[in-house]
């Protein structure tokens, strides 16, 4: 998150400068901004990476911000256009708008947090207030200076306060309390909606991205309305080339990027697609008129718009699949297209055009709001309508498959997968984090098979996996109080220990594989926060597992990736759909856990300032 922050702090902090006169022109500003802008975009995927959705659409859209803002100012100062010009142009738009409504989201969404994030949404309202194009030109710069500064001063306190509380794992500098209790705001939200609903869990195919999603293409649109006046104005379409182009089409090219390793059945479709509208519709409507672009010209750009109506229509099904938010947003995206074709015939009736993207607008916000809620609490806390064509599941036929396949809801299936297992084969088999291969501990040989599957370096070792800690206590293990009372509070969950190996896995049942799991000294060990894991373990005893991946890939987030990748290679999956996490689990080395240190070998799911405050917590507990 500090990056984030950082890079909050540095753009706004070039912009005071130039607001406040200090640069005449701002190319050199703008080829910084960029600079920035890929750096709070890479603080984003990292986000999106931790499934932390707030802050991958809260740095994403600060990205987007900086970046239009930047290029906008740039067109200003190298066509060196007289101030009146500027002021005519800046009028007629209205895409800072937009952005204010999408920092009051924030402020909803930063409700869940501290003061401090609150403290600093609030101050990027101001911030975009400060830019609404309406403001008189004088006053629009030192207005804008001030905010910047403002804003820079609090980024600036969030990234050391984010930074080194981090790394002190405590609060040394303060960023205060919940402004409102997670159940207060949830009440709040979920006002409307009684019963059972309320705790309506959130489907799977949302992904972390789509509030980013709508706010981009709310932005795009907004930005796109154009009043009639505006069309004899040149200023104006040079200003508003970088709000439509930027907006819906460089950083929606970034979304569809995350949408490529979301959850969601269509992943990145629409968001590709739409970027290929927006650039189509820059080119055409503000760039064309700039160029003038001849009648025959023109008949290309409808060629154009036929296809991509054409395509709208296959996304508006695939929208079907999702829920009506995203349905009526490609609805309103067909009607949209309809007067870009129309542009291109020059027939279109533009009291039409601004009411649609208006329209979409209009959603766009709604669905931003409802997605970041929804996906912040996991939960369906306001409505974005159900899907109108439900997928019945398919089961994948075993005979066209590479190797057996097995659902987890079945009884049958898990007792077929644990029979293969203590036969000696390798399984694919859901966790609580990624898809693992498991071998049983009974088999030392099958433990083997894992490396040549895998192609997995023989010094990599492999942990084991059990269903519960009460096996290591009836296993008895030399442990001293503090590793016991740390392992019961990260057990069952995404947090692996390394402990010192002993007699005691051999009355775990580990048996025969003493010398294929873990290193001649440690082993570590898995208590999955996950029922089919669990009762796998419960019925085949300790497992041998590792991430089910080529070695140096990415890991198997559903089963089907399991059976692409490596089922020529194993006896059977356990198919249990998306995997919970993206990435593997948190590894703690324990070794020296009785000394009072704890390292973190791998961050996974799990940061490793929250296992740091775990063991802090039990420290405290056991002093």
């Amino acid at each position: 998150m500090a990056l984030g922050f950082f890079c909050d702090t540095v753009a706004p902090f070039i912009f005071a400068f130039y607001s406040f006169g200090y640069m005449k022109s701002f190319g050199l500003g703008a080829a910084w901004i960029s600079i920035i802008t890929v750096a709070q975009l890479f603080s984003s995927y990292y986000a999106h990476l931790r499934q932390d959705c707030y802050h991958t659409t809260k740095f994403g859209l600060h990205a987007t911000y900086w970046l239009i803002k930047a290029w906008d100012e740039f067109v200003v100062s190298a066509l060196v256009l007289e101030d009146t010009i500027v002021i005519s142009g800046r009028a007629m738009m209205v895409g800072d708008w937009f952005f204010v409504m999408a920092g009051v989201v924030l402020c909803v969404a930063g409700l869940n947090t501290d003061v401090l994030e609150l403290i600093h949404n609030m101050l990027f309202v101001l911030l975009t207030v400060s830019t609404i194009p309406q403001i008189p030109l004088k006053g629009y710069y030192i207005f804008f200076g001030v905010a910047c500064s403002l804003f820079t001063a609090a980024s600036l306190y969030c990234t050391f306060a984010r930074l080194i509380n981090s790394i002190a794992e405590k609060s040394l500098i303060p960023a205060g309390p919940q402004p409102i209790s997670s159940d207060q705001l949830k009440k709040a939200l979920n006002c409307c909606r009684a019963g059972k609903e309320d705790q309506e869990s959130l489907p799977q195919m949302d992904q972390a991205s789509d509030a980013l999603f709508y706010l981009l293409n709310g932005v795009a649109a907004f930005s796109a309305l154009t009043i009639s006046s505006a069309s004899t104005n040149p200023t104006f379409f040079h200003l508003t080339v970088p709000w439509v182009l930027i907006s819906g089409g460089i950083i929606q090219a970034y979304v569809s990027r995350l949408q490529v390793t979301g959850t969601g059945r269509f992943g990145s479709v629409i968001a590709s697609i739409y970027v290929a509208v927006w650039a189509t519709w820059t080119w055409f409507r503000f760039a064309g008129n700039l160029l003038q672009f001849s009648r025959h010209a023109a008949y290309a750009f409808t060629a154009g718009a036929i296809a991509l109506l054409v395509i709208n229509a296959f996304l508006m099904l695939i929208a079907a699949y999702r829920n009506l938010v995203l349905l009526f947003l490609t609805t309103v995206m067909e009607v949209v297209l309809v007067c870009l074709l129309l542009s291109t015939l020059q027939r279109l009736p533009l009291g039409l055009e601004i009411a649609m993207l208006a329209l979409l607008s209009a959603i766009c916000i709604y669905g931003a709001l409802a997605s970041l809620v929804n996906c912040i609490f996991s939960q369906r806390l306001l409505p974005m309508g159900p899907s109108l064509i439900k997928e019945e599941a398919k089961e994948e036929s075993a005979a066209e498959l590479p190797c057996p396949v097995h659902y987890s809801r079945l009884t049958s299936g898990l007792l077929k997968i644990a029979g293969i297992l203590e036969a000696g084969g390798v399984c694919g088999i859901p966790t609580d984090t990624v898809y693992a291969l498991a071998a049983s501990c009974k088999n030392p040989q099958a433990i083997e098979k894992i490396y040549n599957i895998k192609d997995r370096p023989a010094e990599k070792p492999i942990c084991i996996c059990i269903a519960n800690v009460e096996q290591l206590v009836t296993a008895k293990p030399p442990f001293s109080p503090l590793p016991w009372e740390f392992m019961r509070n990260v057990y069952p969950g995404d947090i692996s220990c390394i402990v010192s190996k002993g007699d005691w896995l051999l009355r775990l049942g580990v048996g025969p594989a003493y010398d294929r799991v873990g290193t001649r000294d440690s082993i570590m060990i898995r208590v999955p926060d996950h029922t089919v894991t669990c009762h796998l373990c419960d019925i085949t005893g300790p497992l041998a597992i590792t991430s089910a991946n080529p070695s140096g890939e990415p890991d198997s987030t559903h089963h089907t990736m399991v059976i692409n990748r490596l089922g020529h290679k194993i006896r059977g999956v356990l198919c249990d759909g998306d995997s919970n996490e993206v990435v593997a689990s948190t590894v703690v080395n324990c070794l020296k856990i009785d000394e009072g240190t704890i390292t973190i070998v791998r961050e996974g799911c799990v940061p490793a300032v929250k296992v740091r405050q775990i063991f802090e917590r039990v420290k405290s507990t056991m002093a």
